[in-house]
């Protein structure tokens, strides 16, 4: 008797049943790799290392094709691209282009919406989806500002902008790992042509959608990220962090316990959870107080806290009072002269998980941060001692010229328009924009391979001084490297085990009477549900040899389906963490997990359509 459910194919049960030994340990180092990933159990870089150091032993690859990934034409490509997106922004090419965002956008909603996410798409051709959207990031908050249009309105249609952009170029991701894994089935490989027409097709239909019914459904909310005017506590701000209700002023008398203390050794820290923003000492003010700074008799401490732990000042002999009001009516602060900035934690910053107190980060930076704003709440309390998640929105207080040495630091996004960081080589602007288009169009008439085109580009930016080598390195996402390069050994083991081959057998069946539209619409299907749980990287690498295989036992075009995987592993609009660019927005769009679901799922829609109309149109299906 048959004891699984009915719907179940036959042909699936029986390849179920027949499953080698070596193949269930396939699926076992498949699923602890996904658990692993999607419960952060462990860093995904990690998690591939283990994987690539594993799957030898079990004699499924040899260690030359566990290894083999880094040399792969996959890695070397993603490897330039990184080198690339590098040299636009060091020249300024990219900041260029947000200033003149600036300049021209002003407007209404949907002039501006359709600007950032029409040049989201463009940049995103030839750079780093998360790179585009970083730069782009402050601009659409200043521009929206001006034009008194909410942040909220703008940053998902960035956010999917890049995305949508990803799906009409051969240098994204998931694409060159979907070509990659053809070649290695004895495929042509694909190139810029085989995404450009259906890729681009979506691009044209999001931008109708999102101009005509998607920005009704974009929630209108105030952002935390309200440019403040330097040297003024801006009111904008400070209402929307909630600071107003714990800001406080204290008066240190002669008979306080922490008179002559250091800042650090005074327990209002780290006791009270209390951050002294700034030290108002006679007729100046003290701004970012270091940790050694000692508290004399008569001196106004500025104080960001909860109400209950203030007033246990009180009982340390302090007097307590709120801005502007005084504590003792004369002689006290009535504004404080400091400069705000807002700051984004990136994605992939190098910092995550650790604290600003791990991080010394005030007594390496001078800077206090104020405030922390994530998935739209806002912490004012021990600040310091949270470890930082992806998109968390900082408020920092400092000097100008602090603050601006912070927009030089790759782990700290600043989103402030007086302080922008200024690129290392604009004279060199022409030359980058130059070698980046010749890259492209070697790329988009086929005269070399992608990779081939990536590497003489990067040979290029060098000799012409567009990039320093050394920065070049260093912009490298060795993490997205060695996740690509480690994983690349399960694509490997399922097509050398024969569990793809056995998969695709079963799935065979299940596109029936559909045929090729069948196994597409599940592909497509399969793929993007994966994809908002474990990321378009890992997704294609998974998923790619069954859908390969698959297309070539039912005689389906294996470029076609490769294509229909590669764009639905960019399809990452339902969930913040289906896409780091979406992370990158949570902060400043004020946005909640909710908030992606519901335009998320008719981008979706759109998406599949879409692709299937290409798939008619340019691939004959």
């Amino acid at each position: 008797m048959n004891v699984l459910p009915n719907f179940i194919p036959h042909t699936i049960t029986a390849s179920l049943l027949m499953l080698t030994t070596q193949e269930w340990i396939l699926i076992g180092v498949i699923a602890a790799a996904l658990i692993a990933i999607v419960f952060d159990l462990l860093r995904a870089d990690l998690v591939a290392i283990l994987v690539l150091a594993f799957l030898p032993l079990t004699g499924m690859v040899t260690y030359q094709e566990a290894f083999s990934g880094f040399s792969r034409s996959v890695v070397i490509t993603i490897i330039g691209l990184f080198i690339l997106t590098q040299a636009l922004e060091d020249t300024g090419v990219v900041v260029w282009i947000a200033d003149r965002l600036r300049v021209i956008g002003k407007g209404s909603e949907v002039r501006l919406l359709l600007l950032f996410m029409a040049t989201g798409a463009m940049l995103s051709l030839a750079m780093n989806n998360i790179a585009a959207g970083a730069v782009l990031l402050p601009a659409a908050v200043q521009v929206g500002r001006e034009s008194d249009v909410p942040p909220s309105k703008l940053l998902i249609p960035l956010a999917f902008g890049t995305l949508v952009g990803g799906m009409a170029t051969y240098f994204t991701t998931a694409n060159i790992i979907m070509s990659s894994l053809l070649h290695d089935q004895g495929q042509a490989a694909l190139n810029m042509m085989s995404f450009l027409p259906t890729g681009g097709l979506i691009v044209i239909a999001a931008l109708l959608f999102m101009a005509l019914l998607g920005r009704s459904m974009l929630p209108s909310r105030e952002s935390a990220m309200q440019s403040a005017s330097p040297f003024i506590v801006s009111r904008r701000l400070t209402e929307t962090y909630q600071l107003q209700e714990q800001l406080w002023e204290v008066r240190v008398p002669a008979g306080a316990p922490f008179v002559h203390e250091p800042l650090r050794e005074s327990r209002i820290g780290s006791e009270l959870g209390l951050t002294v923003v700034a030290i108002w000492r006679g007729h100046a003010a003290l701004l970012n107080p270091a940790p050694e700074e000692r508290i004399e008799v008569g001196d106004y401490l500025v104080v960001l806290g909860r109400e209950d732990r203030v007033m246990r000042l009180r009982e340390w002999g302090a007097e307590i009072g709120r801005p502007g009001e005084g504590v003792t009516g004369d002689g006290s602060p009535q504004n404080y002269f400091v400069d705000l900035a807002e700051v984004i934690i990136p994605p992939r910053s190098h910092i995550l998980g650790q604290s600003l107190a791990e991080l010394n980060f005030r007594s390496k930076y001078h800077l206090t941060a104020v405030a922390l704003w994530r998935e739209g709440l806002s912490f004012r309390s021990d600040v310091g001692a949270m470890p930082l998640e992806p998109g968390d929105a900082l408020l920092m207080v400092g000097v100008p010229e602090r603050i601006e040495a912070l927009t030089r630091e790759r782990d700290f996004l600043v989103l402030q328009s007086t302080h922008t960081a200024r690129p290392r080589l604009p004279h060199k602007a022409g030359w980058a924009l130059a070698i980046t288009g010749i890259v492209l169009f070697a790329s988009i008439i086929n005269i070399v391979p992608a990779s081939e085109a990536m590497m003489l580009g990067v040979a290029a930016l060098a000799l012409t001084g567009c990039i320093r080598l050394d920065d070049a390195y260093r912009g490298i996402e060795w993490r997205v490297v060695f996740l690509i390069a480690g994983m690349l050994p399960i694509s490997i083991a399922m097509t050398n085990t024969g569990l793809a081959q056995r998969l695709g057998d079963g799935l065979v069946s299940l596109a029936g009477p559909w045929g090729a539209y069948g196994l597409i619409a599940g592909f497509f299907v399969i793929t993007v549900a994966v994809t908002q749980v474990i990321g378009g990287q890992v997704t294609a690498l998974i998923v790619g040899p069954i859908a390969v295989t698959t297309a070539l036992s039912l005689g389906v075009n294996p470029q076609a389906v490769a294509v229909t995987v590669a764009i639905a592993c960019s399809t990452a609009f339902l969930t913040p963490i289906a896409h780091p660019v979406n992370i990158l927005m949570m902060g400043p769009g004020s946005y909640t997990p909710r908030d992606f679901l519901g335009i998320g799922a008719a981008m979706t829609v759109l998406t599949g359509v879409v692709l299937m109309l290409g798939m008619r149109l340019f691939w004959g299906l």
